[in-house]
């Protein structure tokens, strides 16, 4: 009896287990009806690009023609009279059936020949339609007719911890097929100021560049862009470019080979807790402006250094990042309405958004008797005329030396402090006025300038600022 009653507790805890495991798996995901139907729509992409000659270790000079050796130096060191190839790889995926592809700006720039492969090992030439560095986006074309084609999706309906799946060519093995879930959205990198990423754990790697990113409904919600690694492999942080980003350039580099993109002409920054205390704000949101530039719709428009941006065409501006990609998505011409914060008041703005131009080369930098605010941490110089001229300013004072709590505020030597909170600095004596009237231990804001950027710093002085002592 006991042993009967023991098996039937045996039998029990093996049904738990199998169901546990059957309830796990009925959880999880099935990619392979998703992978059947749309992996035939991405593509291997390699390209080659000519160099010139390599140089030789040895003037080839100094070997006599038809020398013995002649033959071993060229199989070592090449015939430096022939060219060189250098080869890339990368993926991207079949936009429409009449060969359009889309894969990213760094898989082909600077590309002499651009090759196709496709799943069924077909190989084309394909020509670049377009490219945009700023979004690390390129539009290709090949010659081919009724090709199976991706169907683009909505990056803006998906979820963080939504499943989604990456199809390309990591290393060069073709279809190589990954998973996982959305970590973040809105995510802005050093240097994509126009694009609000798409974090996920999903594993890319060299290769997977311009690949799809699908949902579970196998709709293209992301261009694979790129990792974050600290070895160069993947360490499951992995971004890609929203399909809605990436639909608006492909569209412009289809009508034009190039894009436009809207310009406000701001630099503009987080507002930190210290920075929202010294604008005497509720609380840190929105985009501070630290730049207005001559010219820019912003100025036409009445936009001030100092403002704070926190609604761009009747949608919220939580943080600076958000920002850019809404004025860059943008048509030209159009006007839009900006809310912001000045000196603790709402105010409304209109502004007719330009073009964004081309990127400029930062002023060079220069060099005179050093004033020391010492509650500050600063050891401060006047500018010459020539100076303003060359960098930009109408006033200012530029930092010759750093130490707390202007170092762990950032400020670092080379900076020109161009105001104390909203109020411009002409020069030395001005910015000593300035700051001998600011309460003690209160976070000031000093706008700054570094190189064509400007941002704002929030220092909190140990004592209440004193007289500026000389070096």
């Amino acid at each position: 009896m006991a042993d009967r009653h023991r098996l039937a507790q045996v039998c029990a805890a093996l049904w738990l287990v199998a169901w546990a495991a059957w309830a796990q798996a009925a959880r999880l995901p099935d990619f392979t009806e998703l992978v059947e139907k749309t992996g035939a729509a991405v593509v291997n992409i390699s390209t080659s690009k000519k160099a010139g000659p390599p140089t030789a270790p040895v003037p080839r000079e100094a070997l006599p023609p038809g020398a013995p050796w002649d033959e071993l130096f060229k199989h070592f060191f090449g015939d430096p009279g022939a060219p060189r190839e250098s080869r890339s790889l990368g993926s991207g995926f079949i936009i429409s059936p009449d060969g359009y592809i889309v894969t990213n700006h760094h898989v082909v720039k600077d590309a002499d020949e651009i090759i196709v492969r496709l799943q069924d090992r077909r190989e084309l030439t394909a020509r670049l339609v377009g490219s945009d560095r700023r979004s690390d986006l390129a539009l290709l074309k090949i010659e081919a007719r009724g090709l199976p084609a991706v169907r683009p999706g909505s990056s803006a309906r998906l979820k963080v911890g939504e499943w989604v799946v990456a199809i390309g060519s990591p290393f060069g093995f073709d279809h190589s097929v990954t998973a996982g879930i959305v970590s973040a959205k809105g995510r802005s990198l050093p240097g994509d100021n126009y694009v609000p990423f798409i974090q996920t754990d999903v594993a890319i790697n060299p290769g997977n560049s311009g690949g799809p990113l699908f949902n579970l409904d196998g709709e293209v919600v992301g261009v694979n862009s790129q990792i974050y690694s600290r070895t160069g492999g993947f360490m499951g942080l992995s971004f890609a470019i929203p399909i809605d980003v990436a639909l608006e350039v492909i569209e412009q580099l289809k009508a034009h080979g190039k894009v436009q993109r809207g310009w406000l002409g701001v630099q503009i920054q987080d507002v930190s807790r210290e920075l929202a205390q010294a604008f005497a704000m509720s609380r840190p949101y929105g985009a501070l402006v630290a730049r207005v530039l001559p010219g820019s719709p912003a100025a036409g428009a009445g936009i001030q250094v100092g403002d704070v941006i926190v609604a761009y065409d009747g949608r919220p501006i939580e943080s600076a990042t958000e920002l850019p990609p809404q004025v860059g998505l943008t048509p030209v011409g159009k006007t839009v309405t900006i809310r912001l914060l000045r000196g603790g008041h709402e105010e409304t703005l209109t502004v007719a958004i330009g073009r964004l131009p081309e990127e400029k080369p930062p002023p060079a930098e220069d060099r005179t008797e050093t004033l020391n605010f010492p509650a500050l941490g600063l050891g401060l110089e006047d500018l010459d005329p020539e100076t303003r001229q060359r960098l930009g300013v109408k006033g200012g004072v530029r930092v010759r030396q750093v130490s707390e709590p202007a170092r762990s505020a950032g400020i670092e030597p080379g900076d020109v402090i161009l105001r104390v909170g909203r109020v411009a600095v002409t020069g030395m004596a001005d910015f000593g006025l300035l700051v001998s009237r600011l309460p003690p231990r209160q976070p000031v804001a000093l706008l700054v300038q570094r190189g064509e950027d400007a941002l704002f710093v929030a220092i909190k002085p140990d004592k209440h600022p004193e007289k500026a002592k000389r070096d």
